[in-house]
């Protein structure tokens, strides 16, 4: 079922998400609403949903960095790598990812992530999950984790003094915080 995304001036979107006890068919369900939810988020399109930013506070969210949506459930980052290997990729220069939010539409900010993390999860199975996620896949799910723990990419730009933009009509403008 599609659900609406609550927008980023939203209390419940500041609270710390509970872990799952159980993939009952209470959490089968809300994964099956945020994949809906998230694959028809066209303008602007979207990479990644957390189950706060549709008004249920645990700890579940869905990633579709591709044309495969993965579900992550009581995500927990067991390493951040932050040495660069020789095999690293150096980032074109000028390059940069803006980072935005499906809370807050057309607002984007250029964020620093880590660029490579492990994480343990459940999958949508139950399964027990350890994987190393790198580039634009490590920044989605610090992203949506950040959600889980009741903070927005809008206080990333803050912490690392960074600009927020909005993007229309094909233009990029700094703006200030529209809360």
């Amino acid at each position: 079922m599609l659900r609406e995304i609550l927008n980023a001036k939203d209390p419940r979107l500041r609270e710390v998400s509970k872990p799952v006890k159980a993939i009952d068919k209470k959490i089968k369900a809300l994964v099956k609403d945020l994949k809906d939810t998230l694959v028809v988020q066209k303008d602007p399109e979207g990479v990644g949903l957390a189950a706060p930013q549709i008004g249920k506070n645990v700890r579940v969210f869905v990633m579709m960095p591709e044309k495969e949506i993965k579900v992550v459930i009581n995500p927990e980052i067991v390493s951040l790598v932050t040495k660069k290997s020789v095999k690293d990729k150096p980032e074109p220069k000028g390059k940069r990812i803006m980072e935005g939010c499906l809370s807050l539409p057309h607002y984007y900010g250029p964020i620093a992530r880590i660029k490579k993390i492990v994480l343990n999860y459940l999958s949508e199975d139950g399964n027990e999950k350890k994987e190393t996620f790198e580039g634009m896949d490590a920044q989605i799910i610090q992203h949506e984790i950040d959600h889980l723990n009741g903070v927005l990419f809008i206080d990333r730009l803050f912490e690392q003094k960074k600009p927020l933009y909005e993007y229309r009509d094909g233009e990029w403008e700094q703006v200030d915080l529209p809360l």
